[in-house]
C-alpha cells in the first residue's frame, strides 16, 4: 500500500468486480475505504472457489485494505448511519443503476445535500440513452461493444474473452475519474459527480484503433486496425510450444527475415517501408508462422532476443507466480486473513521511490469494521 491518498475517506457501496476494482485501487493509494454492504454481504463473497461458508478468491482478490459494514438501506437506522458516514467522507461510490439509488435515496442530490463538497462516483452498464435502464454485466458488454465480435474464433464464432475485462477496464476508468474530481476540489474547494458507463468505455477503449477508416469524414476504406485483426497473428507453434514473435520496426522485421533467412524479402520495397508494410503485414505473419516450428520455444527466444527482437514465451497462467520477473517485482505476496488463513495476493504493481510503503491489508470479514466505524462516528 503506498501512502498516496492519505486522508481521504470513501464511502463504498459497489458490488462484485467493477466498483471494488476501483476503490481497491483507491485503497492501494492509501485511502480509507470503508465498504458499505447489504446484510448479506456483497453477493460476490459467495463465487468460488472458496472454502465453505468463507469468501470466494475473486472477493478476497479485490477487496484488500478496505472496512466492512452491513447497512439496510431500507431501515432508519441504517440509513442515518450512512448520512452520518456521508458527513465525514471525501467520495461516494457506486455501482446501483438510477432508478435503483435515486429508490433507496442514494441519488447525486440527495447525498450532496448531506456533504456539499462530496466527489460522487458512480459506474452503470449504460449511459444516457435508450440502453441506461438496462442491467449489464461483462458478458452483456463484450457482446455489445464488439469485444466478443473481435475475439471470435477460427470459424467466425464470436467468443468471450477469458477475464472479467469489461469491469476492470471500467474500473481503472472510474478510479481515474474519482482522482481527477478530487484533484479538481483541491483546486476549487468544490464537490462534483464523475460518471462511468461500461459500455461507453469499452466503445472509445475498442475504437480508439479499431475505429480505422472511420476516423476520417468522409471514410476512408474500412480494413479494421490490419495488424491486429490479420489472422496470422497469434501465438505461433513451436517445435515444443507456442511463442510471442513481434517484429515491430523496420529494423526488427529486416533482422528477422535474415534468422528466417528469406533473403529476397528483406530486399523488397514494401517491407522496408512502413506504409507499405502495414497494408500486407498479414503476408509477414504467414512467414512466421511457416518457420516458427523449426525451432524450440527457447532456441527462438534466444535468438530473437539477441536480435533486440520483441518476442515472450506463452505462459500458462499456473507458471506466472514463479515467473522470474515478477519474483524480481515482488508481486506476488501473503497475509493472514482473520477467518481464511494464510492467503497469497497479487500486489498492486504501481510502485514509488518517494511514497511511504504501508503493509496492506486482508479482504474485511462482513460487518468486521461496526464497532469503530460506530464509534468515530460518534465522537
Amino acid at each position: 500500500m503506498l501512502d498516496l491518498l492519505s486522508g481521504i475517506r470513501v464511502v463504498d457501496l459497489t458490488t462484485v468486480v467493477l466498483g471494488p476494482y476501483a476503490t481497491q485501487m483507491l485503497a492501494d493509494f492509501g485511502a480509507e475505504v470503508i465498504k458499505v454492504e447489504p446484510r448479506g454481504g456483497d453477493i460476490f463473497r459467495s463465487a468460488r472457489p472458496g472454502h465453505a461458508g468463507g469468501d470466494g478468491a475473486g472477493f478476497l482478490n479485490l477487496n484488500r485494505n478496505k472496512k466492512s459494514i452491513a447497512l439496510d438501506l431500507g431501515k432508519e437506522e441504517d440509513k442515518q448511519t450512512l448520512t452520518a458516514l456521508v458527513a465525514t467522507a471525501d467520495v461516494f461510490v457506486h455501482n446501483i443503476r438510477r432508478q435503483s439509488a435515486a429508490k433507496l435515496g442514494i441519488d447525486f442530490d440527495a447525498i450532496r445535500r448531506w456533504k456539499p463538497d462530496i466527489i460522487y462516483a458512480w459506474a452503470r452498464g449504460y449511459g444516457q440513452g435508450p440502453y441506461e435502464d438496462e442491467p449489464a454485466y461483462d458478458d452483456c458488454i463484450q457482446a455489445v461493444s464488439g469485444l466478443a465480435w473481435l475475439n471470435a474464433n477460427e470459424n467466425g464464432e464470436p467468443r468471450f474473452v477469458r477475464t472479467i475485462l469489461c469491469d476492470k477496464v471500467a474500473g481503472l476508468h472510474l478510479a481515474f475519474a474519482i482522482a481527477a474530481g478530487l484533484a479538481a476540489r483541491a483546486r476549487s474547494g468544490e464537490g462534483c459527480q464523475v460518471e462511468t458507463p461500461m459500455y461507453e468505455t469499452m466503445a472509445s477503449f475498442l475504437l480508439i484503433e479499431q475505429l480505422s477508416g472511420q476516423t476520417f469524414i468522409p471514410a476512408l476504406p474500412d480494413r479494421g486496425y490490419e495488424r491486429l485483426n490479420a489472422p496470422g497473428r497469434k501465438p505461433y507453434k513451436t517445435a515444443d510450444g507456442y511463442v510471442a514473435i513481434m517484429p515491430y520496426t523496420s529494423s526488427h522485421w529486416l533482422k528477422f527475415l535474415k534468422i528466417v533467412e528469406e533473403g529476397a524479402l528483406c530486399a523488397t520495397a514494401w517491407v522496408r517501408d512502413s506504409e507499405q508494410r502495414s497494408l500486407r503485414v498479414a503476408e509477414l505473419y504467414n512467414v512466421i508462422e511457416k518457420h516458427a516450428a523449426k525451432r524450440t520455444t527457447h532456441d527462438w527466444l534466444n535468438c530473437l532476443r539477441a536480435a533486440d527482437i520483441p518476442c515472450a514465451p506463452v505462459n500458462k497462467l499456473e507458471d506466472l507466480p514463479a515467473d522470474a520477473q515478477l519474483l524480481a517485482g515482488d508481486l506476488f505476496r501473503s497475509f493472514k486473513h482473520p477467518r481464511e488463513g494464510d492467503l497469497q495476493y497479487v500486489s498492486n504493481p504501481i510502485t514509488s521511490r518517494t511514497a511511504d510503503t504501508l503493509p496492506d491489508q486482508p479482504a474485511p470479514v462482513l460487518d468486521a469494521d461496526r464497532a469503530d466505524i460506530l464509534k468515530q462516528l460518534k465522537s
